[in-house]
């Protein structure tokens, strides 16, 4: 009889065993993340649509008129759509912006603008410069929409999401905005700006500006990052539209991916983007965002203007520094015909170590060498190519 009991329990625990193997999936399946994913092939449609359809297209109105109606379609469903217009010598500009309240009921006062700049240079393309940078802008507006309609506590702040005009020009719309907000400025939290975020190259590099500009950034920044090698740059200055927040007291990061030598070219087409590196932009922004969320108003702290220092100088070597290298030297990312650099053989990816008596460590050391050069001296320069060390003239 006992034998017969053993036999039992051991078929009933057998059955307990196999059932709890095949249901386990099922009590230990890994969550789903609340984060919407990114639709690549939409981000590259995105790019596209901007880069190669807009620009060609011909009519009564503007290029400029055509991109930025249709920025607006692309926005509206994500809240109320408005355009800030502004002229400038005698010309209309528009600001396309989206006012997007997770909290209608309650709203919040603090507001994050999310921002990036449509205008391109000389009418060229413009893919990375900046179709990849407006692109990511309404990947994150439709995932914040998607996010906030489906969860039962909202986010805490809300969201602006500004494409700004004329920012080849000088920084035209973001300047434009910062003195004539359609919102209170003492509400907005932060700013966060996209500008050439197309162009992520194999070591994943990514550089981050304003870092310097909250105390709540680089912990934020360091925390949320498993996929990219970073370059921070405290400043909260530079050649793009989160300056223009930053000089209204306004915390800022701007993400970018690197100088190329199709900058400002024809050749800034959408065949050259690194579509999953946007996708990867995109993500950590926004998980930055969602960090953020439950900080309240963020202190903004200034920060040294790096650009102040910088020298001036009266010629150029005619290359395209390649800004996100952390190595020693200085790493060439292009060259043009007909330059100092072109004509003393330098090529893409030579590091420049020495440049007349100064030794090169870094940009700012290369820009001080370049500094004490006049029309027509010449110099001895030494680069590093692979594992070989070059030596040449160069004539200013």
């Amino acid at each position: 009889m006992k034998t017969l009991l053993r036999i039992l329990l051991g078929l009933c625990l057998l059955v307990v065993t196999v059932w709890f193997l095949v249901t386990q999936p099922i009590f230990f399946k890994t969550p789903k993340s609340d984060s919407p994913e990114v639709d690549a092939a939409t981000l590259e449609s995105h790019v596209r649509t901007l880069s190669e359809v807009l620009p060609k297209r011909i009519g009564k109105e503007s290029n400029l008129e055509i991109t930025s109606k249709w920025i607006e379609e692309q926005l509206v469903p994500y809240g109320k759509s408005y355009r800030q217009s502004y002229k400038v010598n005698d010309k209309n500009f528009h600001n396309i912006l989206i006012n997007f309240e997770p909290m209608v009921k309650h709203p919040s006062e603090d507001i994050i603008i999310v921002g990036a700049h449509y205008d391109t240079a000389h009418g060229y393309p413009g893919a990375d410069d900046n179709a990849s940078g407006v692109a990511v802008l309404l990947n994150l507006a439709s995932r914040l929409k998607i996010k906030n309609d489906q969860a039962e506590v909202k986010d805490k702040n809300n969201y602006l999401f500004l494409s700004f005009s004329g920012e080849e020009m000088g920084l035209l719309g973001s300047n434009y905005f910062s003195k004539n907000p359609t919102i209170d400025a003492e509400s907005i939290n932060y700013m966060i700006n996209m500008d050439m975020v197309g162009r992520m190259k194999v070591d994943s590099t990514l550089a981050v500006y304003g870092t310097g500009t909250s105390p709540m950034f680089k912990q934020t920044l360091k925390s949320n990052n498993d996929k990219f090698k970073l370059v921070e740059n405290e400043s909260g200055v530079g050649p793009s539209d989160h300056t223009s927040f930053y000089l209204i007291d306004i915390p800022v990061l701007h993400f970018f991916t690197g100088q190329h030598e199709d900058y400002h070219k024809p050749g800034d087409d959408s065949e050259k983007l690194n579509y999953e590196g946007m996708n990867l932009i995109s993500d950590y922004i926004y998980e930055i965002i969602n960090d953020l969320d439950d900080n309240g108003e963020l202190a903004f702290r200034k920060t040294k203007n790096e650009s102040e220092e910088s020298p001036r100088f009266k010629v150029g070597l005619g290359v395209v520094p390649d800004y996100l290298y952390d190595g020693k030297g200085m790493r060439i990312d292009g060259t043009r015909e007909d330059t100092p650099a072109f004509n003393a053989g330098l090529q893409k990816g030579d590091v420049v170590l020495k440049l007349g008596d100064s030794t090169i460590t870094d940009m700012m050391s290369y820009m001080r060498a370049l500094s004490v050069f006049d029309n027509g001296d010449e110099a001895d320069i030494t680069v590093k190519r692979g594992d070989k060390t070059i030596e040449a003239k160069v004539k200013f």
